[in-house]
């Protein structure tokens, strides 16, 4: 590969702040150094909307609130959590992802305020709708930012980290958390996510920088890629009524939408389930819940790298994307259901574990399959309106559970009833995305794909490869 003006270290570049000047090496090193960055960032989000779950029993006992309260309460947050995403989808692609990112971060921090100052029913709505509002937009911003600190070939492992973040901060901060509050009482855990929020914005003001890659141009001028090198992309707009209506959007995103829905029940509702029903300890509980979060942790890399050795044998993404996604969900979903058909605790806890652990690896492989239907100008935006929607899931669950549970004849009912629900619905749209899901024939549809040859049996090119950086991806 050749070598221009800006892939090679040029006069005054060791000490220029536009990575554009910088050597490959330096501009790789700080690339992996933001990824680590930001994959702390994602495992704070999903410690924000964890804590509530962990919690639970004893911030239920203190001000007297009942599980349908409780459960409109985990709801609240998903109200503005989707309409934050639509708000942000055309700002995506204009503002400087470091400066949105900051902005959302410090948003959790002041989150957490009328909590700490009113331990109220309503400053806990009052919290998690600011909350929402605050953590919506976070992943697909994220990925757009990790996107642009590397070459299109080269963002599928620092993607992959980075969105791990989604089981890791469960995985790092819920046995920190269950202790915190059985030590110091459930606000003290409020208040130590606030500060660490803070001292991570500071931080990011310090470091944080926006990368060189914002386009397949700018990868040519940096890297010396000739154009005739590059697959050939259609840069022509997509209505996004277009691409929202292909079936591989539909069931791909609906797929994630109850991969959302379960995931967020186990968050919000598995800590008081293992001590209200299984008699485990309140610590004990909040720290169980990093059990489904490890194995999450797994299956989202183990999927994503699978996804990647199909695509790189030249599998079409119908296969390597499509099946595993809805084959994921269908396990998923097969696993919840038969948990709560069987007597043994031990092997309902373990099957509780791959059917919520293997949720939210479906969110990767549908922000890959959303990002092939676009162009890459309207990338951030897509992936912001599919995000707005799959993360709607986390509106009802918690909510729909409550009511399950407060309505039934013993809570051990309810909560199987619960689980059940969740598990039913995404095993059947897990099949439903085995069937529908065909990214090479809507691509066609659309318009994206120029060469027909390319389409019929070579994995889609238009923005394959800036999609292999959401690989093993895990935000709204």
């Amino acid at each position: 590969m050749s070598e221009t003006p800006f892939s090679g270290v040029k006069p005054g570049a060791a000490t220029s702040r536009d990575p554009r000047t910088w050597s490959r090496a330096k501009r790789n090193r700080y690339g992996w150094f933001m990824t680590f960055s930001l994959l702390f960032l994602m495992m704070l989000s999903w410690a924000d909307k964890a804590v509530l779950g962990i919690a639970a029993v004893p911030l239920m006992k203190q001000l007297g609130i009942t599980p349908e309260q409780f459960g409109l309460v985990g709801s609240a947050m998903f109200l503005t959590f989707g309409v934050a995403q639509i708000v942000a989808a055309p700002i995506a692609n204009k503002v400087s992802s470091k400066w949105i990112l900051l902005v959302l971060c410090l948003l959790w921090s002041v989150a957490q305020v009328p909590i700490l100052l009113f331990a109220s029913l309503p400053a806990l709505w009052a919290s998690r709708l600011l909350l929402g509002a605050g953590e919506g937009p976070l992943a697909p911003v994220l990925m757009h930012g990790i996107y642009k600190w590397f070459p299109e070939k080269k963002g599928a492992t620092p993607a992959a980290l980075a969105s791990s973040g989604v089981t890791l901060g469960i995985v790092a901060f819920a046995p920190v958390l269950a202790w915190v509050i059985g030590a110091f009482g459930w606000q003290t855990a409020f208040a130590l996510l606030a500060i660490v929020g803070l001292v991570w914005s500071v931080f990011w003001v310090i470091v944080g920088k926006e990368g060189p890659y914002t386009s397949r141009k700018a990868e040519q001028e940096i890297d010396g890629v000739a154009p005739e090198e590059s697959p050939v992309v259609a840069e022509t707009k997509i209505r996004y009524w277009r691409t929202i209506l292909s079936p591989s959007w539909i069931f791909a995103v609906l797929a994630s939408f109850f991969g959302y829905w379960t995931f967020t029940l186990a968050m919000s509702w598995g800590p008081a389930y293992f001590q209200n029903v299984l008699g485990f300890s309140g610590q004990q509980s909040g720290a169980m819940i990093a059990l489904p979060a490890a194995w999450g942790t797994i299956a989202t890399v183990g999927l994503s790298a699978l996804t990647q050795r199909l695509h790189v044998r030249g599998v079409p993404t119908r296969k390597a994307r499509g099946w595993v996604l809805g084959g994921a969900g269908t396990f998923a979903g097969a696993c919840l259901v038969a948990a709560t058909m069987t007597t043994s605790p031990i092997l309902s806890i373990t099957l509780m574990v791959f059917g919520f652990g293997t949720a939210p690896a479906l969110f990767a492989i549908t922000y890959l399959v959303v990002a092939e239907l676009t162009t890459i100008a309207q990338r951030g935006a897509n992936l912001s309106i599919a995000n707005a929607v799959l993360t709607t899931g986390g509106v009802f669950a918690p909510a729909v559970s409550g009511f399950l549970i407060g309505g039934a004849a013993t809570p051990g009912d309810g909560y199987r009833a619960a689980f059940a629900l969740a598990g039913g619905l995404m095993l059947a749209f897990g099949v439903l995305a085995l069937l529908f899901v065909n990214q090479q024939r809507d691509r066609r549809r659309l318009g994206l794909d120029v060469a027909a040859s390319h389409t019929l049996e070579a994995p889609a090119p238009a923005v394959e490869a800036e999609a292999t950086s959401l690989e093993a991806a895990a935000k709204p």
